[in-house]
Parts: C-alpha cells; structure tokens; sequence
C-alpha cells in the first residue's frame, strides 16, 4: 500500500543543524542547514 504524502511529511526526523546537531525549527520558506548560533558564526 502506498503511503499518503501527509503520513511520509509527518514521519520524517527533524531537522538538525549541520555543525552543532542542534533541532531546528523548520518553516516553510527556510532552507537553512544551520541552527541561529551557527549560522551567526558562518557570516
């Protein structure tokens, strides 16, 4: 059976900072791979 597109977003793990590992809070037009702390560090 194929999985709905709503049950594969729902089970996906949560976004994660590249460099530290911290969980970031994912928004709909944010296609960072960097938490805030880290991404102040970069620029």
């Amino acid at each position: 059976m194929i999985m709905s597109s709503t049950e594969f977003f729902k089970n996906l793990p949560a976004k994660e900072c590249k460099k530290c590992g911290e969980t970031i809070e994912e928004m709909a037009d944010c296609y960072s791979h960097h938490c805030d702390d880290c991404e102040g560090e970069i620029r």
